[in-house]
């Protein structure tokens, strides 16, 4: 989940989208977004150059849940997760030889597992910036704790040591800071555990769902998902009942956790919008569909990606979304909050999606993901349970 090339590529794209035709048209509206229900959230935070995303949206959706229950806005420590994480991961990828993914990405699954087994604290009793840094910068501990752990694997000596424990736990808390075991907050003595218990939120109410075909509907599997590391299931559901859950949650004032793949054509980064766009041949004369046929691929993406306003996008279908999966075209790359439902000027629905890459783009940290291209490019979601139609979570039986 790198952000800066996910924004390199949705920049390039959107040039790219506009490159053509650009003499021959004039300028079209673009697009004018109307929020019809919104969930209170906390401010939008800044993963900065770390593949953090899953524990920065992941928290997100925690801290709203205590807006949702009265408590009051608290600004959580992504870097206690990161940090709790990065050691059991070492030690599954030394357990199983090197045989599983290893770096900066994570799953929802992570944050709340961490929570039960360890607790949390707040952003300012755990920043996780021991380098140096104001901002999160992982390049060097990422590049510095991979090497760390294939050099274990490679196991020189015939006979691991338990010092490489030891060892790999110095190097994160170089890095990120050692574990706080207690703290004061607003006058109060805490450690992690009782800090997450003052919360006043049961994780065990927080359930993870998808939509494949390649498992039974209504079963729990486990996403075969390279950031997956910690092998956490999903229950699955037609696509027709996944979707209610989108505006049954923000209905009833409960935010969705969103993992998608945002490395795609019809998302773009400067313009805050994500589709699916389809070329409108019913509205097209002879001569102009004869005109689309002879066009190259890149021509035809040209056209359709120019992002100056609605337009006709794909009906998503179950077979669409599960192929898309097969053959790599949609991937676990970006984790985000889904806190509202909007309109374009034409009606069209579209879902408002808070990111963790600060506050310099068009709409503040946020952007508008068409429902189209939710449904197509959604690899699962993290909800309370609570925000399932109760129909379908008697299906889970939830």
């Amino acid at each position: 989940m790198n952000r800066l090339k996910l924004i390199a590529v949705a920049i390039a794209v959107s040039f790219m989208g506009t490159a053509f035709a650009q003499d021959e048209e004039p300028q079209n509206e673009g697009y004018n977004f109307t929020v019809v229900k919104e969930v209170k959230t906390t401010d939008v935070r800044n993963q900065s150059r770390s593949s953090t995303c899953w524990s920065f949206s992941g928290l997100a959706m925690i801290e709203t849940e205590l807006l949702r229950i009265g408590k009051p806005a608290i600004n959580l420590s992504e870097m206690y997760i990161v940090r709790h994480t990065h050691s059991e991961k070492a030690e599954k990828y030394v357990r199983l030889h090197g045989n599983i993914n290893f770096g900066g990405g994570g799953a929802f699954y992570d944050v709340i597992e961490t929570i039960k087994k360890y607790g949390i604290v707040p952003e300012e009793v755990y920043p996780g910036l021991n380098y140096g840094e104001d901002i999160h910068v992982h390049s060097e501990l990422d590049a510095i704790a991979t090497a760390y752990v294939e050099a274990v694997v490679k196991n020189p000596n015939r006979k691991l040591s338990a010092a490489w424990k030891v060892g790999y736990e110095a190097v994160l808390d170089a890095y990120l800071g050692k574990r706080p075991e207690k703290f004061t907050w607003e006058g109060k003595e805490y450690t992690p555990k009782s800090f997450a218990q003052s919360l006043g939120l049961n994780f065990d109410d927080y359930v993870y769902v998808t939509s494949f075909t390649h498992h039974p509907f209504y079963s729990n599997f486990i996403t075969e998902i390279p950031d997956n590391w910690a092998w956490g299931s999903v229950y699955n559901l037609p696509l027709d009942e996944f979707a209610q859950i989108f505006d049954y949650a923000i209905d009833n004032g409960y935010s969705v956790a969103w993992a998608s793949d945002i490395s795609e054509k019809g998302f773009s980064y400067q313009n805050g919008v994500a589709v699916v766009p389809e070329v409108n041949l019913a509205e097209m004369t002879d001569s102009e569909k004869l005109k689309w046929t002879e066009l190259s691929p890149r021509e035809k993406d040209a056209m359709l990606y120019k992002f100056n306003g609605p337009g006709l996008e794909k009906k998503i279908t179950q077979e669409m979304r599960q192929e898309a999966f097969d053959n790599y075209q949609t991937t676990d790359d970006h984790g985000m909050l889904i806190v509202g439902i909007a309109k374009d000027q034409k009606g069209n629905k579209y879902y408002k999606v808070k990111n963790s890459w600060g506050t310099s783009d068009k709409y503040n940290g946020y952007f508008y993901a068409s429902e189209a291209f939710v449904l197509y490019k959604t690899m699962s979601i993290m909800v309370h349970k609570n925000a399932i139609p109760k129909e379908i979570a008697k299906k889970l039986k939830l």
